[in-house]
């Protein structure tokens, strides 16, 4: 298995563990407030992060510090606005619309570095645009705050995958990945003590979530990421993610009763039409 279709395998295996992660948030936000619960899960995870790569990390270099914070800021700002806005739309609208991230990615690429998509991912981002739209007008619910901050979510989103793909070339993954923890989980605690009225109802369920999305959907799933983004682009990347809303509809289906009708369906398939056009286009 050469480098690439490794790397693209394991990112394509953690869409699943986020396309879990809109149902168990929406539901976490009966627990806890937005910014602190994301405070939480990112200090949890650097801390449980900090004790399995504490040999890497003691070792914490200059750049890798100001590049994981620069990260984990974009991170910050994705998560808080994807968080944030579970609490006006629903859990499979707003992974839809998170998914336009395969939309920004590349434009990003563009600009930042001046690297030009494949003619086989331009046609998947066509593909997906088109299920992205199929997907989010069957209910002919209207744009509303929620979707505005996922929409925000999707663009913090792609520069993310972009600036990762840039700086993971040069610096240690474990380094990057603690430090985007950190610096996550300190943003999520500054924004919930400035802007919102801190509620935390402590349960076994809800600790439970919590405990899953800590381990599997923050601190295994975006190692994976910081690993293995470098080895493919960040176009291909953001493609592979946008089976991510499929999974979070499914998800959202048998946990919340979120039906997205028949539109939705077809929608769903562009997306993986999406999927498997630049998977299969010319490396």
């Amino acid at each position: 298995m050469n480098p690439r279709t490794k790397a693209e395998f394991f990112l394509f295996s953690i869409t699943f563990i986020w396309g879990s992660t809109f149902v168990i948030s929406k539901y976490l936000l009966g627990y806890f407030t937005p910014l602190v619960y994301i405070g939480i899960r990112f200090s949890i995870a650097a801390l449980l992060f900090s004790l399995i790569f504490f040999r890497q990390i003691k070792t914490l270099s200059k750049g890798a510090a100001i590049k994981g914070g620069i990260l984990g800021a974009l991170l910050f700002t994705g998560f808080a606005a994807q968080t944030i806005g579970l609490q006006y739309t629903s859990a499979s609208k707003s992974a839809f619309i998170t998914g336009m991230l395969v939309v920004f990615t590349p434009i990003c690429q563009l600009i930042i570095e001046r690297r030009p998509p494949k003619v086989g991912n331009i046609i998947g981002v066509v593909l997906v645009i088109i299920g992205l739209y199929l997907l989010t007008s069957p209910a002919g619910s209207e744009f509303n705050v929620g979707d505005a901050l996922s929409l925000l979510c999707a663009l913090m989103f792609g520069l993310y995958i972009v600036y990762l793909d840039v700086f993971s070339k040069d610096h240690d993954t474990a380094q990057l990945t603690f430090m985007q923890f950190v610096a996550t989980a300190v943003l999520g605690f500054a924004g919930a003590g400035l802007f919102e009225r801190v509620a935390v109802q402590v349960g076994t369920e809800p600790l439970l979530a919590l405990a899953y999305l800590i381990v599997f959907a923050t601190v295994i799933a975006l190692y994976i990421q910081t690993r293995y983004q470098k080895d493919t682009t960040p176009t291909r990347s953001a493609i592979i993610f946008s089976i991510e809303p499929v999974i979070a509809a499914g998800f959202a289906y048998v946990a919340l009763g979120e039906i997205i009708g028949i539109l939705g369906v077809i929608g769903g398939g562009f997306i993986v039409a999406g999927l498997l056009v630049s998977e299969l286009s010319p490396a």
